[in-house]
């Protein structure tokens, strides 16, 4: 029983890595008030164009470099959209998701059904890996969780320690007075939705290249969305999305554990987007003046507006 419950907790860390590195990107994102619905499109993206640079070069590293700079490439239309051009941002975020698993689809289709031979080893580190229960649990992962991990705390310190980090989360919520402050609010929305960006791909080169070593359209499954909501659900802060992605990465885990029972899989495979519904009803009758949101979040600025 205990290696059940240990093997669960390990593989919830697994799942749970690409919804917690897609969300750490999105608060990054929303914090300078910009609200993208692609990063599902950005995900597959990133997952095909690390699955065909690491199956061409025999470098993961390599795919999850390109990746990132893939990602944030596409990330610049919505960025141009919103901020330069001052469209909805929902529909260009949904655009954007469009765009992603179509071309990611169309870039994979050679490479359907091909395994990948090169495997990224966990990490084992020494003598903590060998602490009762959370040994295994924590630290003898893949590279990804623990990239995931430290991407996340370096986010929180970044926006809440950071000059830098600090101008950004004032576009989202007074662009006007940060403009007076001599801060270019479009610069620095650019650069926060292009860092979104990068890391929704990155959480798709895991799931490409480390999670599942194959490539098949639509292998993003919805991550994407559920990435939107635990931003809500974490509040806008990269540390509480640590274990919110993780827990959410245990709804993944749990089907597979159920199945034996004689539940339909069908049901089973609902339960992480069951999770995500409840969750946002639960915000919905939240005070929206607790939920910690950017107050200017989807609005466009145009500067020098008085």
């Amino acid at each position: 029983m205990e290696d059940i419950i240990i093997l669960t907790l390990q593989r919830a860390m697994v799942a749970g890595t690409p919804l917690l590195l897609a969300t750490t990107g999105e608060v990054i994102c929303e914090r300078s008030g910009i609200l993208n619905l692609g990063v599902e499109g950005v995900m597959a993206i990133g997952a095909v164009v690390a699955f065909i640079v690491t199956m061409t070069t025999g470098h993961p590293w390599l795919g999850v470099l390109a990746a990132i700079a893939a990602g944030m490439a596409i990330s610049i239309i919505h960025a141009f959209a919103s901020v330069t051009l001052q469209a909805n941002q929902v529909v260009s975020g949904l655009a954007l998701t469009m765009l992603g698993l179509g071309l990611s689809g169309m870039l994979g289709k050679p490479y359907v059904g091909k395994p990948l031979s090169i495997k990224m080893e966990d990490w084992v580190i020494p003598y903590l890996s060998d602490i009762p229960w959370f040994g295994k649990i924590l630290f003898s992962q893949g590279p990804f969780f623990y990239l995931a991990i430290f991407l996340a705390f370096t986010s929180w310190f970044f926006l809440e320690r950071t000059r830098l980090g600090i101008q950004i989360r004032s576009t989202g919520e007074n662009p006007k007075a940060t403009e007076t402050q001599g801060v270019n609010v479009s610069r620095l929305r650019y650069l926060s939705v292009i860092i979104g960006g990068g890391f929704s791909a990155l959480a798709g080169a895991h799931l490409s290249i480390s999670y599942s070593k194959s490539w098949i359209e639509g292998m993003t499954a919805g991550r994407g969305w559920i990435a939107i909501a635990l931003t809500i659900f974490a509040l806008w802060n990269p540390r509480r999305a640590i274990w919110a992605a993780f827990l959410f990465g245990g709804f993944f885990v749990v089907q597979y554990l159920l199945q034996p029972l004689g539940i339909s899989p069908s049901f089973l495979a609902m339960l992480p987007y069951v999770a995500t519904l409840f969750i946002l009803l639960l915000i919905s009758l939240k005070d929206p003046r607790k939920l910690n949101a950017p107050a200017m979040l989807a609005e466009p600025y145009k500067r020098g507006e008085r």
